[in-house]
């Protein structure tokens, strides 16, 4: 432990110094935590991710992560930033309500604003953690369970590939007792639909929802689906996702079909807005029925539990309001006798903080891992390299999140171009 007055002989070192006040005393004892100032860094690896720091005036700071809707986060970050000088970010839930209500005229509801908060909220609470010394576990209740068991999102194999088998024998040799494949196809030819191109953006194409689908289509999934069970051993979980592109109708048939695989879930059969039409698809299968990775904040599930419409939730910890917020709309799942599987598609940084609410709750299921074809960087991504193990994340107990980044690999997925906890660094 540091002796205080040996840093304050070196009183020329700031950084010294409050390291020596941190380790040398009790929370009540230090002056109070003031914040100083909010960086972020862009990152792409598997898709975009904001990485967010809240530092404060005693040298602690807090990292979090947001995802997926997070395109346009960082001018909202900077604006939160302006009410966040100066205030103690010990008082998370405070300054997460106090920002939401800010934004009500603002799109506060949902989408990218929601998303640019909960970066910041779960920057507060790894701060709140390192601060206190105390693992956000503990933070939010206490730990239920030691380890998180995850499903592995695969790379979907294609039928006739003769490559397929081998990306399924990867999963099996990490380890994981649970995967997912998605069904949906951007350009099947068995759909006798096609839209056209974006003329401006020849690479993309646009999103396909309430799509039908031909008995050659629904054949085809059904394919894939057995291609994959017979690969893995019957206590192996198979869940499949149709990214919310299907009418009703093509979605009971596929539910209704795939019932002899016994599926851990089908995810995401209609957009999660028609809470009606997927309330429609579970009463008519055996199946259980998946939705909420884009469904924000506890009063964007509400309806969903109300209406008894899916059997497994699915909140994006990194967009839909944060931990704490995570662990609100568990409690309203569990309420419903509903489990909880988030999305989650962040590094492990994001990964272990969102396994940090998974330790917390009782309805917890398997949280999802989607980094299968970026290994190398996800092994590195962190100081204490790979945490997982066998398809398992064992949550640590260090205070916080309790992971470090390690900047050299993480750099090398930055966006061109952008900051990286500073002002101007594109480099």
């Amino acid at each position: 432990m540091s002796n205080p007055d040996e840093a304050l002989a070196g009183g020329r070192n700031l950084r010294n110094l409050s390291a020596a006040v941190q380790n040398s005393t009790t929370v009540y004892q230090r002056p109070k935590l003031k914040i100083t100032d909010v960086r972020t860094a862009e990152i792409k690896a598997h898709g975009y991710q904001v990485h967010v720091r809240v530092y404060t005036d005693q040298g602690v700071f807090g990292h979090g992560e947001a995802t997926d809707a997070a395109h346009g986060a960082v001018p909202l970050i900077n604006v939160f930033k302006q009410f966040l000088i100066g205030q103690d970010p010990l008082n998370v839930d405070f300054l997460f309500e106090n920002l939401r209500a800010f934004g009500v005229f603002a799109g506060a509801q949902g989408g990218q604003y929601v998303t640019a908060l909960t970066g910041l909220e779960i920057a507060l609470w790894d701060l709140a953690g390192k601060a206190l010394g105390l693992p956000i576990y503990q933070l939010l209740g206490g730990k239920m369970r030691d380890r998180i068991r995850l499903y592995c999102d695969t790379a979907t194999p294609t039928l006739g590939d003769p490559a397929a088998r081998e990306g399924l024998q990867k999963v099996k040799d990490l380890g994981f007792t649970a995967l997912k494949i998605d069904v949906d196809e951007q350009h099947s030819p068995w759909s006798w639909d096609t839209l056209r191109p974006l003329d401006w953006a020849p690479p993309l194409s646009p999103v396909k929802v309430n799509l039908s689908a031909s008995n050659a289509e629904i054949d085809r999934m059904i394919k894939k689906v057995a291609l994959v069970r017979e690969a893995f051993d019957p206590r192996i979980d198979l869940a499949v996702d149709m990214h919310a592109q299907y009418d009703v109708s093509a979605a009971k048939r596929l539910a209704a079909e795939v019932e002899p695989f016994k599926l851990f879930f089908l995810e995401e059969p209609l957009p999660a807005e028609n809470v009606q039409g997927l309330r429609d698809i579970r009463e008519s299968t055996k199946t259980p029925i998946a939705t909420g990775e884009n469904l924000y904040l506890r009063h964007g599930f509400r309806e969903i539990f109300e209406k008894h419409a899916v059997d497994i939730i699915q909140p994006d910890i990194q967009k839909c309001g944060g931990l704490l917020e995570a662990r609100k709309i568990s409690d309203m799942a569990h309420i419903y006798y509903v489990s909880v599987s988030p999305h989650c598609v962040v590094s492990p940084l994001g990964t272990m903080a969102s396994c940090h609410v998974c330790a917390a709750i009782p309805n917890f299921l398997a949280l999802e891992w989607h980094w299968l074809r970026n290994l190398q960087l996800w092994r590195n991504f962190v100081k204490e390299g790979d945490i997982i193990d066998k398809g398992y994340v064992a949550v640590t107990d260090r205070p916080g999140i309790g992971v470090e980044m390690n900047e050299e690999a993480a750099r090398s997925a930055q966006v061109p171009g952008t900051p990286w906890f500073n002002s101007g660094d594109g480099k």
